[in-house]
């Protein structure tokens, strides 16, 4: 069973862009807040991460952190054992 995945994105964020791309690839569903004219959320999402960009991604509890992380575990091999991708 796939582990449930939270994004924090902007629709302005090429990053964020990348981000959901990899992840629709894969067939990973994810829940996704958008921060854009909401300080509320970027508040939450900058205390749980202590990052003030987007994407920010988290895998059930483990942060990933931002695009270009996610892409770092992509390459390393790590990401689909995260995901329970195949397993």
């Amino acid at each position: 069973m796939m582990k449930a995945l939270t994004i924090y994105t902007s629709n302005t964020c090429g990053f964020c862009f990348r981000a959901k791309q990899l992840l629709r690839k894969k067939g990973v569903a994810f829940t996704e807040y958008c921060i854009d004219g909401r300080p509320d959320l970027r508040r939450e999402m900058m205390q749980k991460s202590g990052r003030t960009t987007v994407p920010q991604i988290w895998i059930a509890e483990y942060h990933v952190g931002g695009c270009d992380d996610l892409y770092a575990l992509e390459r390393a091999g790590k990401l689909d054992s995260l995901l329970n991708i195949g397993q």
